[in-house]
């Protein structure tokens, strides 16, 4: 799946006049767009929440967006594209580690007094944010079990599971340019290998690699913001609600400190201690 698959319709619909409106409006469908606030309490924290979450899962589409864009390139080899993706998601990336902003200081009062009527739901239930993480190679096939009411998202997230992540066309693309590096993708967390570390190893001590070497740290980049992300999602969860269990069934805290504590491509802070 590529990110252009992923842009929005921007046609009009059978029953939208082109006319109507100002050329803004039309373009971003601004009628739609805040129509979707819908509180469902009294609390009027609750309305941040909504908008920061919405705001959260658009910038999940935007950021999938340049991550198959940078996948994309390195399969055509593409590095210097690969390379601009990578940049332009990092920088969605900064904006996403600082929406936590606008809910970490909400109190324990505040949320408790909307709480309820969350029901079941849970942002662990986002199937934008765990295409993601299967894009970076934290996969899991049971994560698939919550959609089986959903078969469309469903099937997406499990071609995503099979399918190579962001990490093993870039080690495709160094096993292509003389650097032997596994990547054949599996359906399953990616857990560090001694082979890949070697190849990295190598990138960085080899002058005659020096573009691959600006390829790994626009990896470590993005490595080290979805750290910050899940470092943020901690401590923001843990000063709204601390250790209570989360919506939806999930563990909270527990979880969360557990994401926040796993390397993103782990050979390439690994072989650092060496250089």
């Amino acid at each position: 799946m590529t990110g252009d698959a992923q842009r929005p319709n921007l046609s009009f619909g059978p029953d939208e006049e082109p006319g109507v409106g100002t050329p803004y409006a039309r373009y971003v469908h601004l009628d739609v767009l805040h129509s979707l606030q819908q509180p469902r309490s009294k609390e009027p924290a609750e309305l941040s929440f909504i908008i920061t979450t919405q705001v959260m899962e658009l910038l999940f589409d935007l950021l999938w967006h340049e991550w198959t864009t940078a996948q994309q390139a390195l399969r055509e080899d593409d590095l210097a594209g690969a390379l601009a993706a990578l940049k332009r998601g990092a920088h969605t990336q900064d904006v996403l580690v600082s929406s936590w902003d606008l809910l970490a200081t909400m109190t324990p009062a505040e949320f408790n007094a909307f709480r309820p009527v969350l029901g079941e739901a849970s942002g662990f239930q986002s199937s934008a944010f765990l295409r993601l993480e299967f894009l970076l190679g934290n996969k899991s096939d049971r994560m698939l079990r919550m959609y089986e009411d959903s078969p469309a998202e469903q099937q997406a997230l499990a071609a995503a599971l099979r399918g190579p992540s962001l990490y093993d066309d870039a080690l495709a693309l160094l096993d292509r340019r003389g650097v032997p590096a596994p990547h054949e993708p599996v359906a399953a967390r990616h857990a560090a290998d001694p082979a890949v570390e070697a190849a990295w190893r190598t990138v960085y001590t080899d002058p005659a690699h020096v573009e691959l070497v600006r390829l790994g740290e626009a990896l470590l980049d993005t490595a080290d913001r979805v750290t910050r992300w899940r470092q943020r999602h901690y401590a923001s969860v843990k000063r709204t609600m601390g250790a209570k269990p989360g919506t939806g069934g999930s563990s909270g805290l527990t979880w969360l400190k557990h994401a926040a504590d796993q390397d993103v491509f782990p050979e390439l802070w690994a072989v650092r201690n060496e250089l």
